[in-house]
């Protein structure tokens, strides 16, 4: 491992990469000068300026929303102090027709518009900027001009005088390592930045052709140069290996591959994918210790999977990505959730330590979801733009009990394709194969631009594909009727026994009335957090398909007596106590007052469910689990 140059010895090495205004012609930038003059009052100001604008009024506006999340953040809710010029510098007004658009009609061709933004919460979506550094997510602060979209983009920093701020980015570098560049608006507003006096780290691997790919570690923490080598070091062997399964490296667009690592106490924790990019920020992490660096490789590896699948293979719905809204697509069962799979299953091929294991729990939240009777994959997909936005709705949702995370839901599905693809072909295929027909279908042909993808699918093309990968359209049908478009779990029992595990039911024998969430309080037990009505916070309803459920009990309810003595937290969950089928006679009080009884038959915890591994394995399991399990890299 060797240690990186010193960052303006980088920008000349890289600077000869022409500015990325290719296929632009004589278009005039847009420019960006950002600039910290209170950065400890979390405090930022951005400057745009806009030309040749003709006489058409400017409509300068906030995002919305931002790559990889599929909710609305209303960015503008932070920005303050905006004023407008002309060319001359003669200040404009500027009208609000809607919440995030500030529109300038009175121009001369010329609109420069200046601004301070307020940001405190570093993670993926948001930005956060202190004294230490300003971590950047490019919607969250820049206004973009609407109809601008193809327009070159050039952007300087100023970082505060004393600060030895770097600055670290998939933009491209120029000859000044203040000033980047970007070819369009989509890969603008996919290129985190994060500036802090931070270490780095970098090597190169060979691709498929033979040629060197480039990759750099952009760290600001509480590490050493040392920390920071060794977590390279893991990290190399880990890029290395999920190479294997798509056969190739992306071409990265500025020369290299960067992952911006912000492990500071006073961030969020978060992993976001970019095109030649991730930013992953996580206040719990600390790479002094051998453990800290081990615990940073789930989400590393999980987000530079996405450079293939999510930011090149990439479903309709999310391409182009629109930032004016919330962006719906079918299909984060297989971008989110099939990355899931991996980035588990990768470290472990590699060789590297993972305290999860291998990813075979992913079977049981299929099997063990109530969400599964209400929603496919398909459409839980669907629902990410209130899951991924749940924190700003302040009304009570079932979603407890009707949703199951795509990326939990996904990463099953990939589980039991993997498993089925290599006992229907004698091990001679696997998910790798149909990751890689993805990436040669969807991935690989490119875009019109850097940061645009010319091939995103659809449900209907991963089933085709399917079918063309095994020759066998009955099977492809069957697995998307019933497990993706359907609500079927797949038969995990037999697909887990094929790699030596088992699924096993723990607290055999203990009655189970469901897996509520009860409080005490003067009247009873309270059925949900907050009970429903009084107690503060929002309702939880009783998941489906549980004796509680089916008794026509649920959050908002009273639970008075159990079997005539006064309901109590211990009398709850003495419950446990019983054998299944035996039943619980339960007196309720129902909102507005009236009094119910209800007779709940006890069952079996179904959720008790747990993949243990198989005490003495047969050959052919143990073939095939180090078939599954063994680093590809050759």
């Amino acid at each position: 491992m060797r240690r990186w140059f010193p960052f303006v010895a980088i920008i000349l090495i890289v600077g000869f990469i022409p500015a990325a205004n290719v296929g632009q012609g004589n278009q005039a930038p847009i420019t960006y000068r950002v600039t910290f003059p209170e950065a400890e009052h979390h405090v930022m100001q951005v400057e745009v300026t806009f030309t040749n604008l003709g006489a058409q009024p400017l409509d300068a506006r906030m995002s919305r929303s931002s790559p990889g999340r599929y909710a609305v953040a209303e960015f503008a809710k932070n920005v303050f102090w905006v004023e407008a010029y002309n060319g001359k510098g003669a200040k404009l007004p500027a009208s609000r027709p809607d919440p995030d658009v500030w529109r300038v009609t009175e121009h001369d061709g010329t609109v420069r518009i200046v601004y301070k933004i307020f940001g405190d919460h570093a993670n993926g979506t948001f930005f956060g900027v202190d004294t230490t550094h300003a971590h950047l997510q490019m919607p969250a602060v820049f206004m973009w001009g609407v109809g601008h979209d193809n327009q070159p983009i050039r952007i300087t920093f100023a970082a505060p005088a004393g600060s030895n701020w770097k600055i670290g980015t998939q933009l491209y570098p120029t000859n000044d390592p203040a000033v980047f560049t970007a070819p369009n608006l989509q890969y603008f507003m996919d290129s985190p930045v994060e500036l802090a006096d931070f270490l780095t780290s970098s090597f190169n691997v060979p691709n498929a052709d033979g040629t060197p790919t480039n990759f750099r570690l952009v760290v600001h923490s509480d590490g050493t140069q040392s920390d920071v080598d060794q977590l390279a070091k893991m990290v190399e062997r880990l890029v290395r290996e999920q190479m294997t399964v798509f056969g190739e490296y992306p071409r990265y667009e500025p020369g290299d591959y960067t992952f911006l690592l912000d492990y500071v106490q006073w961030g969020a924790g978060d992993g976001m994918e970019h095109r030649n990019s991730t930013s992953i920020s996580s206040p719990g992490i600390s790479l002094r210790t051998a453990q800290g660096r081990e615990q940073a490789l789930g989400t590393i590896s999980h987000e530079f999977f996405h450079n293939w699948n999510m930011e090149r293979i990439r479903s309709v719905g999310i391409e182009p990505f629109d930032f004016t809204r919330e962006n719906v697509t079918c299909c984060l069962w297989a971008g989110e959730g099939f990355t899931q799979y991996y980035g588990s299953l990768l470290i472990l091929r590699a060789g590297l330590p993972d305290r999860g294991g291998p990813p075979v729990n992913a079977a049981v939240s299929v099997i063990n979801t109530p969400g599964r009777a209400v929603r496919s994959p398909v459409q839980m997909s669907e629902y990410a733009p209130f899951a991924d936005g749940a924190g700003t709705f302040v009304d009570a949702t079932d979603s407890s009990r009707t949703f199951l995370s795509y990326y939990a839901y996904g990463a099953g599905i990939a589980l039991a394709l993997d498993f089925s693809l290599r006992e229907m072909s004698g091990g001679r295929q696997s998910l790798d194969d149909y990751m890689k027909l993805l990436w040669n279908l969807h991935g690989k042909p490119g875009g019109p631009a850097p940061g645009l993808v010319a091939k995103p699918y659809s449900v209907k093309d991963l089933r085709d594909h399917l079918a063309e990968l095994t020759n066998n359209r009955k099977f492809a049908d069957d697995f998307f009727d019933r497990f993706v478009e359907g609500r079927e779990a797949p038969d995990y029992a037999h697909l887990l026994s094929l790699a030596g595990f088992r699924l096993q039911m723990a607290d055999q024998g203990r009655g189970w009335i469901g897996n509520v969430p009860v409080a005490e309080t003067p009247q009873g037990l309270a059925v949900g957090v907050g009970g429903g009505r009084g107690g503060g916070g929002r309702p939880n309803p009783v998941p489906l398909n549980t004796p509680l459920y089916n008794a026509g009990i649920d959050s908002g309810d009273i639970i008075k007596s159990i079997d005539g003595q006064p309901a109590t937290a211990a009398s709850w969950n003495a419950i446990g106590n019983r054998k299944p089928g035996e039943t619980v006679t339960l007196a309720v009080l129902r909102r507005g007052g009236a009094s119910v009884t209800k007779t709940v038959t006890l069952g079996q915890d179904p959720t008790a469910q747990q993949v243990v591994s198989m005490d003495n394995m047969t050959p052919a399991q143990k073939a095939f689990r180090d078939a599954w399990l063994a680093s590809k890299v050759r």
